[in-house]
């Protein structure tokens, strides 16, 4: 017969034990790990439900590290918005309550303050967040704005700044005589007086259709409360035939022997460069001395023997005169002022910037031409604006399975590439404290920055930008939310597949625990036993 020895007759107490013992392992490990099984077949018939709960809370962090990038980039810009905002207070502020004082470098104070606020503009347009460019469409990787020293004065002798465009465009505007481009003369009859243009372009040429020199003051009207006078309204002189060249335009007004009464007007309005109107109004007075913007009415000489009556031909000659005078006031005041928003305009709202054609001196051109790189400075080095690719739109996050924000921002939108170039003109005209219209130009030009800086209805503002971004900011917080609660859903339920009850466990350790002593006890007395014990 066959003889069994202990270890045979112990075998099953020794896999118990091993059993028991890989038992404790596992529910010590769930102890320490706080799951149920380490890989996804311990975890039963939930499996399939916390794989899809553990791909969504994968999701929801990715979404969450986006979010954090992409509010990180509004909070940027919207600081340099806010800055731009206070800018923009701050420079209509000093145009408004600045007057017409002029420092040492032909400035006044307002304009030293729009000086320092253009650097800021162009430092905060170029705001980064990394390596990206909050203000350059999608251009992320360049500065958009060009340095703005280098915008103000240009880059080296041969490449024009803001400040050399805006003296050309002066000197092209005001003209040779200092009179913007017009003529006052004496008319078809001694009693005639009138205001021409000087320059008329042919109308059939190309590539200039308008018919007229850009430059300059453009009659508008003419109009007079003086009785029996005759006014002619803004027409060419003399008339030609198509497809002749035209001659000049000019308005003017005829006494017609009339003698003015005191106080009758003379009214003449003209257009400026900027797309302003101004109107100059002079007065028919008998005063002596004369006041400011008036005509005398000649008085005749009633103690003469004979008598010598009152000339309407010298009263004309005298307004002609005071027309002179006023003109040229216009011309080297709110002409000037003009001409320098303008110039402005031409610098930073065309892409290539515009400049007076020809060489210097300017005043008697009559074209603009396209600067080139070679010879004038371009502002603006990111993605051109476009109406058709907004500008929100050159930054798009998705921060959910099913919902995008937008975020993209340039600095040529109109609303703060108007305001740029506001300031930069502010900063970049100068003048003479010894220049007896200066403080026309000064109040011309303030009076054109405070206009151009307040809010317009129906046009972009820095504040309907940063509403854009407001707009992301709350779709993102709101996303936020919703994604934090989700979170936690799916979490409670990928505890509930995966988790343990730590009292449980514990319990049922303790229980093993003794079942083992036990079992360990058992066999080692069972090794223990011989044949002389056993009997």
């Amino acid at each position: 017969m066959a003889i069994d020895g202990v270890s045979g007759r112990t075998s099953y107490i020794g896999s118990t034990i091993l059993n028991l013992r890989s038992q404790l392992e596992s529910l010590s490990q769930q102890l320490a790990t706080g799951r149920v099984s380490q890989t996804y077949a311990g975890d039963g018939t939930g499996r399939s439900l916390a794989i899809g709960l553990r791909a969504q809370m994968a999701n929801i962090a990715s979404y969450s590290d986006t979010m954090t990038n992409i509010t990180t980039r509004i909070s940027t810009a919207n600081l340099s918005l806010q800055r731009l905002a206070d800018i923009s207070s701050e420079v209509k502020g000093a145009a408004v309550s600045a007057g017409s004082t002029l420092d040492n470098t032909g400035q006044t104070p307002g304009q030293r303050t729009a000086g320092l606020d253009f650097f800021d503009s162009v430092d905060v347009l170029n705001a980064k967040v990394g390596d990206r460019y909050l203000f350059a469409g999608r251009a992320t990787d360049t500065a958009p704005v060009t340095a703005a020293d280098v915008i103000m004065n240009g880059d080296g002798a041969a490449v024009a700044g803001l400040k050399q465009v805006v003296s050309e465009r002066h000197d092209a505007d005001v003209g040779t005589n200092g009179m913007g481009r017009t003529i006052v003369s004496a008319g078809a009859t001694a009693t005639a007086v009138q205001v021409g243009e000087d320059f008329a372009a042919n109308p059939y040429a190309t590539p200039d259709p308008i018919g007229a020199s850009p430059f300059g003051l453009k009659l508008n009207a003419i109009s007079t409360t003086i009785s029996g006078a005759v006014v002619t309204q803004p027409t060419e002189t003399p008339p030609t035939t198509p497809p002749a060249a035209p001659n000049p335009v000019a308005m003017g007004i005829d006494l017609n022997g009339a003698i003015p009464n005191e106080g009758d007007v003379v009214k003449l309005t003209f257009d400026l460069p900027d797309g302003t109107q101004e109107t100059i109004t002079l007065t028919a007075s008998s005063k002596t001395p004369l006041p400011d913007d008036s005509f005398a009415i000649d008085p005749g000489d009633p103690m003469a023997v004979p008598p010598v009556a009152q000339s309407s031909a010298v009263t004309a000659a005298n307004l002609q005169t005071a027309l002179t005078a006023a003109v040229k006031k216009l011309a080297n005041g709110p002409l000037a002022a003009a001409s320098a928003i303008k110039a402005g305009d031409d610098f930073f709202n065309n892409t290539p910037p515009l400049r007076v054609a020809g060489t210097a001196p300017f005043g008697a051109a009559t074209s603009q031409v396209a600067g080139t790189k070679a010879n004038t400075v371009f502002w603006y080095n990111g993605e051109p604006d476009s109406a058709s690719d907004p500008a929100r739109g050159t930054a798009v996050g998705k921060i959910d399975d099913a919902i995008t924000v937008q975020y993209g921002a340039r600095a040529d939108e109109q609303a703060l590439r108007k305001q740029l170039q506001t300031v930069a003109v502010f900063a970049a005209v100068t003048t003479s404290a010894t220049d007896p219209y200066a403080s026309g130009k000064i109040a011309g030009l303030n009076q054109r920055v405070a206009a151009n800086l307040a809010v317009v209805p129906g046009e972009q503002s820095i504040q309907t930008i940063q509403a854009d971004l407001a707009g992301a900011q709350a779709s993102i917080k709101a996303t936020t939310a919703r994604q934090v609660q989700g979170k936690a859903l799916a979490q409670t339920m990928l505890s509930s597949i995966e988790g343990i009850n730590n009292d449980e466990v514990a319990t049922k350790i303790l229980a093993l625990q003794t079942a083992l002593q036990a079992s360990y006890q058992t066999t080692s007395q069972l090794y223990q036993l011989s044949l002389v014990k056993f009997l």
